[in-house]
């Protein structure tokens, strides 16, 4: 059974909507920084740290997923959607958040990296982040 994480762009996050490029440029961001990581350390760390290769059907525009290049590791898969809210001033409101699926057949390997990948998310975007647990992490300003 497939198991998700969630990160939701709420109204105290760096930006409350989020396209599917943008998100696919903060996985390039993270693997550059990484990367540089690995230059410092005189080892290739990206390669261990993103041992992934971004994959996307040219049908679908909400989503793409990361294949595993080892068997280690098999794929994650990353998504956009967003969905209705009532405020308290009972007007409807959307809220955007991004999806990272375990598809069944994942391997721990996978896991410990969307975890990984969550959290860098949720942090670069301030957004709040709903793991694959169900435990809520807060990365914004709260009052």
């Amino acid at each position: 059974m497939s198991k998700s994480a969630y990160i939701k762009l709420v109204p105290a996050s760096k930006q409350q909507s989020i396209t599917l490029e943008e998100l696919k440029e903060l996985f390039f961001y993270y693997k550059e920084l990484t990367a540089k990581t690995g230059e410092q350390l005189n080892w290739q760390y990206s390669h261990a740290a993103f041992p992934y290769e971004l994959e996307q059907k040219k049908e679908k525009e909400q989503w793409f997923y990361l294949k595993g290049q080892n068997e280690s590791y098999r794929y994650i898969i990353a998504g956009i959607s967003s969905r209705k809210l009532k405020t308290e001033e009972e007007e409807e409101q959307f809220e955007q958040y991004i999806q990272i699926v375990l598809p069944e057949g994942s391997t721990h390997g996978d896991k410990g990296k969307a975890n990984e990948f969550c959290k860098f998310l949720a942090k670069q975007l301030q957004g709040e982040l709903q793991l694959f647990n169900g435990r809520t992490m807060y990365y914004y300003k709260r009052k």
